[in-house]
């Protein structure tokens, strides 16, 4: 499974009430060479975020609005529709994840040593903002059991960058919420006989007061994705005809 070369590189950005952060994630991804594509999907933004989008001059930007707010896993499906790179990768428009460090997030894939790339904040390369110990526990825990069920040895399944040979994506049903999409995608990949790596990313993490949105609640529903993606889904129909669709699209 070579990878081909040139490759487009199309990155995903849901957005939704980021109107301080949201330009200047726009301004560095646009910076990239080796990004051709930046799909942004605004997930119904009540601050004006919509409006500071609009007025952003780039020859890569694809700019989508959902008509209300559904979800960070429904902007995701939606950009990954509209996405015709070859290799996917998703930022979050927030600062915790800097855009200058996709390059080694996306190296794996386009060197032709790999087919998904997780950026993992647990193999510091850089920097990680010392926050919220709790948050740490349930990130680790929710890996660690997701590993029990995948028999992979990942460390950090809850990043926000991952980045696929675009197939991989674009025929997920990503139907999950909350901390749910992150499981649908590990549990998704674990399915296929693929090359999956992790590279170390450095971590900005912000405090609830600086417009962090994950609570408790996603992390429990997290625990039932977990066993609903790995021990059910790819017993029906749906789970089948993804793991069907991607190995035949190519040829694996």
């Amino acid at each position: 499974m070579a990878a081909s070369k040139p490759q487009k590189v199309s990155v995903l950005v849901p957005v939704y009430n980021e109107r301080e952060t949201v330009s200047i994630i726009i301004e560095k991804l646009d910076k990239l060479k080796l990004v051709n594509e930046i799909v942004v999907v605004d997930d119904g933004s009540t601050d004006g975020t919509f409006s500071v989008l609009t007025k952003i001059k780039s020859k890569k930007l694809k700019l989508f609005q959902q008509p209300k707010n559904a979800g960070k896993t429904a902007a995701i499906r939606r950009a990954a529709k509209e996405a015709t790179g070859d290799v996917i990768v998703i930022q979050d428009a927030d600062l915790e994840y800097d855009p200058e460090e996709l390059p080694s997030v996306l190296w794996p894939i386009l060197s032709g040593r790999a087919d998904v790339v997780y950026g993992s904040r647990f193999l510091v390369k850089k920097a990680a903002r010392v926050l919220y110990y709790y948050h740490y526990m349930a990130n680790k825990f929710l890996t660690h059991f997701s590993n029990i069920l995948t028999n992979l040895n990942m460390t950090d399944i809850e990043t926000c960058y991952k980045a696929f040979r675009a197939p991989f994506l674009k025929n997920m049903e990503l139907a999950s919420k909350g901390f749910g999409m992150e499981v649908e995608i590990t549990a998704s990949i674990a399915q296929m006989p693929i090359r999956i790596y992790e590279v170390p990313i450095s971590y900005y993490g912000r405090t609830y007061e600086e417009g962090k949105k994950i609570g408790m609640r996603d992390g429990i529903q997290a625990l039932w994705y977990i066993v609903y993606y790995n021990l059910i889904y790819f017993r029906t129909a749906a789970g089948r005809k993804y793991v069907k669709n991607v190995r035949d699209e190519l040829d694996i």
